[in-house]
């Protein structure tokens, strides 16, 4: 088995939560069985000393399927 691992960034002015699952589900649309997701970064934008929105640092892993050329 191979799989293969991406790095991707979500961001939400909800939540973390919320930041890594729009990360998670927008790579599922082109992605193919994603099994593992590890949020390896958290940040705030900041604006007028509140927080606006939060950027999540995800790496999602999948498995890299096996196809036969002939």
């Amino acid at each position: 088995m191979v799989e293969k691992t991406v790095e991707l960034t979500g961001i939400s002015s909800n939540s973390i939560e919320d930041a890594a699952q729009l990360a998670i589900a927008r790579a599922g649309v082109t992605l193919a069985g994603i099994h593992t997701a590890r949020i390896t970064d958290i940040s705030a934008v900041v604006d007028s000393n509140k927080v606006t929105k939060w950027r999540v640092t995800v790496k999602v892993t999948f498995n890299i399927q096996d196809q036969i050329h002939e």
